[in-house]
């Protein structure tokens, strides 16, 4: 966007999205039955006076984010108004404001504007946020298997495989000996089976390294070690990370750039796990997953339990940053409905971004939301 693009937000609407899950979301620190976000409407005007409306989400999912949809709700309804007539030359010029609002809420009104601001200027997002010219990009995806017992997990690991899947991210964190049971039942499910483990900071170190030792001794195949120990617990971050001969993620340990600069002084992880909700934004990630890089961290792209718009507004960044180490936008396929449609072409793991302006997404008339852009 330059500065001959400049545009004016002239509309501002938020509701609930509460959409729920076919199963229960169970991790080391919680569950959830639907998600708990809020869907923004931003409608921008350009110099030449068409319009544009772009839809973001703001998704909260407690306890890892402060907010609850109430509050995110409530938030972003006290500044609609004061939203109206804000007017931009670029999205760089977004970073510069700093409205009283959470990042779950933040990241929700940006993704809007950046959104319509892209549909204005007829492009998909990811061009907008400087990637590459061409009219698709493709990207592969993981699978998540919530914390269950381990019956529930081999037939939940079947399920997925006979659609494409052979990369799960398993939610573990509560009791290392039941979690490697459930690590044993998908591999027996699924021999080819890849895993990314995801502790949410449920585990002490000594209770993480158990758990990865054994399922290291199994020949299960480990692709990574998602936040092991509590998000101010660097010091037990870091011995899972100096005793792992995988990465070890930092996820709730990650909320910002001073954030970045202690977890590679304690030597805490290999990399970070970006989400538009903790940071506040796709600009923001966007800019924090260059910084990783500097410091010489990986990248995984994730979500709270987001639908189709907050996984598409994730895979713009990825497709924008050129790719990254690991993919994980999947919580959409988890959901019982769909109230979207377009922006993406599926087939099983893998994500086809298809090229239409902004997120190329719309809300399907019977979803029972409101209006389409």
């Amino acid at each position: 966007m330059t500065t001959a693009d400049r545009i004016v937000i002239v509309a501002v609407d938020v509701e609930p999205l509460s959409i729920p899950l076919r199963e229960p979301f169970v991790i080391a620190t919680g569950q959830i039955d639907a998600t708990r976000a809020a869907l923004v409407r931003l409608t921008v005007e350009g110099r030449d006076g068409r319009r544009a409306t772009g839809l973001g989400e703001a998704a909260a999912l407690p306890p890892v984010t402060r907010e609850d949809q109430p509050e995110v709700l409530a938030e972003i309804r006290a500044v609609a108004a004061d939203l109206r007539g804000i007017a931009f030359d670029n999205f760089g010029a977004i970073l510069n404001r700093e409205p009283p609002l959470s990042n779950v809420s933040l990241a929700g009104i940006e993704t809007a504007i950046l959104d319509a601001g892209s549909r204005l200027a007829r492009v998909p997002l990811y061009q907008s946020l400087g990637g590459p010219d061409v009219t698709a990009t493709e990207l592969h995806t993981d699978i998540t298997l919530p914390i269950a017992d381990p019956e529930r997990m081999y037939a939940g690991a079947r399920a997925h495989r006979r659609t494409g899947f052979d990369t799960f991210k398993v939610k573990v964190g509560r009791d290392w000996r039941a979690d490697l049971a459930c690590l044993r039942a998908v591999a027996a499910a699924v021999p080819d089976a890849r895993f990314r483990l995801d502790a949410n900071g449920g585990f002490t170190a000594r209770d993480a390294r158990a758990l990865l030792d054994a399922a290291l001794h199994d020949r299960l195949t480990i692709e990574c070690f998602e936040q092991p120990c509590a998000a101010a617990d660097l010091t037990g971050m870091a011995e899972v990370a100096a005793h792992s001969p995988i990465p070890v993620v930092a996820d709730e340990s990650f909320r910002g750039v001073e954030d970045l600069e202690r977890i590679v002084g304690a030597r805490a992880a290999q990399g970070v796990n970006l989400k538009l909700a903790k940071l506040g934004g796709p600009l923001t990630a966007l800019w924090l997953a260059r910084r990783a890089r500097e410091l010489g961290l990986r990248l995984m792209a994730g979500a709270m339990v987001e639908t189709r718009v907050g996984l598409l507004a994730m895979a713009h960044v990825v497709a924008a940053l050129g790719g990254v180490d690991w993919v994980d936008l999947d919580t959409a396929f988890l959901l019982a409905d769909d109230p979207f449609q377009g922006g993406w072409m599926l087939d099983g793991p893998r994500i086809r971004l298809i090229g239409d302006p902004g997120l190329g997404v719309s809300v399907r008339p019977s979803s029972g939301l409101g209006p389409s852009p």
